[in-house]
Order: structure tokens, then sequence, then C-alpha cells
């Protein structure tokens, strides 16, 4: 039976230091029953983890964190396959393209911190030592890297924050856009993380078409997880947690650390009865 859940977490796929096996063995030694994967605008490491998962017995549920833009803000959707569907060839065209817009994105973030901060990495350098897709962690530790006296809160804060004048936008998808992309490879949506939201109100957003909302979050105040719940039982809407786990380590003030926040009881039941044999056997 299974009894305890994080539903959020990064491997070397994208911007986490560990790899997808890697990741599911350290669930297994934080007593993690089931997990899922969800890197950034990828699938490249579901198989792997969903592998590993037989292996280390811990119920992997294939998933991607998904970015969209509303009001000049990042709105990120957390998706939850229900089977392989996210492996059709027009998903992963699509994704592919996501990562080559990442790459252009990294580059001209390096040229624009040279521009208004004088900092000097190499962004082919960055491109090659990033196995997986480029996001603003990798900045930040090839300006650490290169011997800048910056301390990680401080760079995403400061220089590579949303405010920053060397920050360049995601890929410019609208909400409504990409619920309709996820619900086309048969995903459940949920609203990652919304105590990081400041431009809309989550009441505007749960009126998209989302099926949950990540209410348990590690950044969370205790009046914003009891905020969050309550809307999603207002409106029916699933509750997920998740760590955002990144394998950073203590510097990273920004996520949580793997099983630091978890769904157990009813709320984990409602969840896998939603994803309707979505999680790996």
């Amino acid at each position: 039976m299974l009894k305890k859940g994080d539903f959020h977490m990064h491997t070397t796929a994208s911007d986490g230091k560990l790899t997808p096996s890697e990741l599911v063995k350290m669930a297994s030694q934080e007593n993690l029953d089931i997990i899922a994967i969800t890197d950034h605008d990828t699938t490249k490491g579901l198989s792997e983890g969903i592998i590993a998962g037989q292996k280390y017995g811990v119920k992997v549920i294939p998933g991607i964190e998904f970015s969209t833009l509303h009001k000049e803000e990042s709105i990120h959707i957390l998706g939850y396959f229900r089977d392989d569907s996210y492996k059709s060839e027009k998903f992963q065209v699509f994704l592919n393209e996501m990562h080559d817009y990442r790459a252009w994105r990294g580059q001209r973030i390096v040229d624009n911190l040279k521009i208004y901060f004088d900092i000097n990495i190499d962004g082919q350098q960055l491109i090659k030592d990033t196995k997986g897709v480029i996001a603003r962690p990798h900045i930040a530790q090839a300006i650490i890297n290169a011997g800048y006296d910056y301390s990680w809160e401080y760079l995403f804060n400061n220089i590579i924050s949303k405010d920053s004048p060397a920050y360049v936008p995601n890929k410019s998808i609208s909400i409504t856009e990409g619920i309709k992309i996820l619900k086309e490879v048969n995903a459940l949506l949920i609203l990652a993380h919304p105590t990081l939201i400041k431009k809309s109100t989550i009441e505007e957003l749960i009126e998209f078409d989302f099926d949950g909302i990540e209410g348990i979050y590690p950044l969370n105040s205790k009046g914003d997880t009891e905020k969050y719940l309550s809307i999603a039982k207002e409106k029916n809407k699933i509750i997920t947690a998740g760590s955002d786990y990144h394998g950073i380590g203590s510097q990273d003030t920004k996520h949580g650390i793997l099983g630091s926040v978890n769904l157990t009881g009813e709320n984990l039941k409602i969840l896998l009865e939603n994803l309707k044999g979505g999680v790996s056997k």
C-alpha cells in the first residue's frame, strides 16, 4: 500500500544534480513509496527513472514541469502522464523545439550578463556542459565556477532574477495553449508552486482547466497552505505535494529537500484515483 509521495523533482535531464536513477535510489532511502519525475519541458529522463523505480521499489509517475507565460510571468504546469502518450512524435518534436529555444535563451542571458553586470562566462561551454535543458541554475553555477564572489541566493535574487535586465523569459506559450498541449498526451494538470506567482491571483488561475493545485510546497507559509487547500476544496480540485528537489545543496534556498513535504492519506488516494493507471508497474 502506497503511504507517502513527493510529486515534484528534477534530474540531470533538466536542471537537477542527480541522474534519474540516483534520484529514485535516494527516494527509496527517504522512505518515499511514490514519486513523480517532473523535469523542465522534457521527458528524456523518464524511461531511466521508471526502470530504476522497479529496481528500488518506488512507484514512478512519468511527469513534466511545463513552462507557460501569463501576464509576463512564468506559470508552470505539472503534468502527470496517465499512459505513454507523451512518447508521441508530435509532442516530442514540440519539446525538442523548446529545448532549442532554451539553448538560444541561455546564450542571450549570457550575453546580457556581460552587458549589464560585466560578468563573463562561456556560453558555448555552458551548452556543452549542460546535459539536459538549460535553466537558470546552470547559469548560476557557471558564474560561481568562473570565480565570481556571489552567493547562490544573491544571484537568483539580483543577477538572474525575473526582474533583472539580464533575464530572458521562456518561450511564450499561454496557459491555454500549454493545457491543450498536455491534455493531448493524456496528462493530469496541476498548477505548480502557487506561492511563487506574483502577478496573478490563484483564484484567477484556477479558473483555467487545471485538475489540481500543488497546495503543499516547501516555500509555503502556514497561511499559504491553508489558503490553497481551502481553494482546492471549494473548487473540487486535486491537492498535490512536491519538494521541487534539485539536489543542488545547502546553498539552494529556492527549493526543498527530497521528501521534505509529502502527500499522504486521502489526498494521495484521490490523486492516484485520478491518474487511473498512470503509475509505472
